[in-house]
């Protein structure tokens, strides 16, 4: 048995089990507190210090929170809250303030009068965010006096300790990111600004001032407050400042049910899609939860119930669905709960059951009360919804027609794919080109063995200003969405993707990224989670070919461009003054300088540039179809050398404002953002 045990390895015993103390787990897996240590992780810091102040503001007792950035990625938030206990902790025997800061699951939110709701890492906020961190102060104005403690990698350096008088009370947390730790160390203002702004709108009444103070020039500096006194009614008036509004009125409520605050307000707009922002304690549920499962049973029953009431639903057994009532909806869902359930500690989704009822019950007495007063109102939501219905039954017998039982079994797939042989989705990927030339330089440079092709004539239907049933009356999504294999809206099954990897490869001018563009769009509103899931890429092939002699490199922008053209000739200058050295460097040199004699022997066809006697062969590709089959497949489909972004959506409000900017039926918001940005393009292809 000792022989067998040897055999197997070391013993598994008392030793091998390694105790972490303190903050040091946090410092060993910052992964499991913050979710990743780039730049999402990195702003996370921000919003964990953050949260304090917010749960100060939710309490009652602060009105004015300050973020300031400033130099040596320094970041600092101070609240004129109650300020954070100072004397000696009983459990600790050290001060309170170094209790919290120091250690996991220390905080006023677990028991006690301290919070009745708060947000944050159930208390294991500023304590991870100090572990983070090569440097964090805290200074606490407190019993008339200013108190202060440092740290250095979630280490006290001295105890807590009074250094002068203040008035009023409240708290100022500094800290600077562990550039150990973080791959990326700068602060994203603009990730800032949406985060806190959405905060503001969150907690009416409250004030919030964001300051970037990075500039060693203070003429430099910025700052924004945001104050709404309308909350989340504000909040919703700004989702639809793109959009054409159904109705006039925003519904709005805010009313306590079953230990629950509940706070509600909806808008429906001209648009198709659906836009459903869910909060818990001031925290983003993206993928909802019992709140909004709550909201969504309540405005389906009332409206149903009004529709026939009113003789908006003509047959007796004719019902409103889920779906005709969410379209063109805006609406933000804000509660309050005591204990807070979260699947994941990000948060995603909110678990509570009893939020679902208190949602429910509140929203269903009063947006019945709403229609009631505001017949217009009422009317405007009734005609969205029963024209919504009559979409969704012409829908219904396109997609019958068009994707009916059979046809994504590999019997019917679009005549122009170029399929893979591989009938395993893991491994398989299909490329969406565009134009016949790319598509035919495309089929024959892939990988056939996993790699399919399939070209598009034109530019693809806008989905933004269309009906499913239009959408699948087009040739050219039609063809995509049965090359996919996962079907459409209520069909949709990503179980059945055909394909791991699906790759937007366009030509890198105006018409290509219009064609790109189009292309997230319709990914985007009809099959998000391919995007969440990571199964969306777009190609990059690079814009310039180099070559000197029949030496060559490819560049993908115009920086990278100069820098590849100042290596090479470096190299070629330098080869030309070993000529002395042996007759093989000297037969090597005469053939390299023979090629520069003559570059278009050697070379694609393109511009000749002399750098100090060597010549340079540049080719500019305007589109993919330029390139042969081997480039295209070295460039930009050989997965060993290739370049694509992988589409994620960080932040759904944000993108789904872009795309109604860009694809939507309202022109002028359009106009605005073209004139904003048309300085900053290069290369602009007419």
């Amino acid at each position: 048995m000792a022989k067998e045990e040897k055999k197997k390895g070391a013993a598994y015993g008392a030793d091998q089990i390694q105790v972490l103390e303190g903050l040091d787990p946090v410092r060993k897996r910052p992964g499991m507190y913050i979710g990743n240590t780039a730049e999402a992780g990195l702003h996370h810091l921000i919003w964990e210090v953050l949260d304090n102040s917010i749960d100060e503001a939710m309490a009652g007792h602060c009105d004015t929170i300050k973020v300031k950035l400033l130099k040596d990625g320094m970041v600092s938030d101070e609240d004129n809250g109650r300020g954070i206990p100072v004397e000696k902790h009983k459990t600790t025997g050290v001060s309170t303030l170094e209790t919290v800061l120091t250690v996991l699951h220390a905080g006023g939110k677990f028991g006690g009068e301290g919070y009745k709701i708060s947000g944050g890492l159930h208390g294991v906020g500023v304590s991870v965010v100090n572990a983070l961190s090569t440097y964090l102060k805290a200074e606490v104005k407190r019993d008339g006096k200013l108190w202060m403690q440092e740290y250095n990698a979630g280490k006290p350096q001295k105890p807590a300790k009074a250094v002068g008088d203040a008035k009023g009370t409240g708290t100022k947390i500094t800290f600077q990111p562990d550039p150990s730790i973080f791959s990326v160390l700068e602060f994203n203002l603009k990730t800032v600004l949406d985060h806190i702004r959405q905060q503001a709108y969150l907690t009416k009444g409250i004030k919030l001032v964001v300051g970037d103070e990075r500039d060693a020039d203070p003429i430099n500096h910025l700052s924004y407050v945001f104050y709404f006194e309308g909350g989340i009614k504000s909040y919703v008036r700004h989702l639809n400042a793109h959009s054409t509004a159904q109705h006039p009125n925003i519904f709005y409520i805010e009313k306590e049910a079953e230990g629950v605050n509940v706070e509600i307000a909806v808008q429906y707009t001209a648009e198709y899609n659906e836009t459903v922002l869910a909060f818990a304690n001031n925290i983003y549920n993206p993928e909802g939860g019992m709140h909004v499962t709550g909201f969504r049973t309540a405005l389906t029953r009332v409206i149903n119930s009004y529709a026939r009431k009113n003789n908006y639903l003509k047959e007796k057994d004719a019902s409103l669905t889920a779906e005709d009532v969410r379209e063109g909806l805006a609406a933000v869902i804000s509660i309050k709960i005591k204990e807070p359930q979260f699947e994941g500690q990000t948060k995603a989704k909110l678990g509570n059951v009893e939020a679902k009822s208190a949602v429910d019950k509140v929203m269903a007495e009063a947006f019945d009360i709403f229609l009631e007063e505001n017949p217009k109102d009422a009317e405007a939501i009734m005609a969205k919804c029963i024209l919504a219905a009559k979409a969704r039954l012409a829908a219904r017998t396109a997609r019958e027609s068009v994707l009916r039982k059979g046809v994504l079994d590999g019997f019917a797939l679009p005549g122009k794919l170029a399929d893979c042989s591989s009938r395993d989705p893991k491994i398989s990927e299909i490329y969406i080109v565009e134009g016949d030339s790319a598509g035919g330089s495309a089929k024959q440079g892939r990988n056939r063995e996993f790699q399919a092709i399939l070209p598009l004539r034109g530019k693809i239907l806008n989905v933004e200003r269309a009906r499913l049933d239009k959408m699948l009356a087009n040739n050219e999504v039609k063809s995509l969405i049965i090359a996919m294999g996962t079907n459409i809206g209520e069909q949709f099954t990503i179980e059945d993707l055909r394909y791991d990897k699906i790759v937007i490869m366009t030509d890198a001018d105006v018409d290509g990224s219009h064609i790109c563009v189009l292309l997230l769009t319709l990914f985007y509103r009809h099959f998000p989670q391919l995007i969440t899931e990571g199964h969306i890429y777009v190609a990059m092939p690079p814009l310039f070919r180099v070559q000197i002699g029949k030496d060559f490199r490819y560049a993908y922008n115009e920086n990278e461009l100069e820098k590849i053209k100042a290596e090479m000739t470096a190299v070629a200058l330098a080869n030309r003054g070993k000529k002395a050295e042996g007759k093989k460097v000297k037969e090597e040199v005469e053939e390299e300088e023979a090629a520069n004699e003559n570059p278009d022997e050697a070379s694609e066809v393109g511009e000749v540039e002399d750098l100090g006697g060597i010549k340079i062969n540049v080719q500019r590709y305007k589109g993919l179809g330029e390139m042969n089959p081997e480039q295209l497949w070295e460039t930009t489909m050989d997965p060993a050398r290739r370049k694509m972004k992988r589409i994620t959506v960080e932040d759904v409000e944000r993108a789904d404002e872009a795309f109604d900017v860009l694809m939507g039926a309202d022109v002028a918001p359009r106009r605005r953002f073209i004139q904003t940005h048309a300085k900053n393009v290069k290369n602009l292809d007419i």
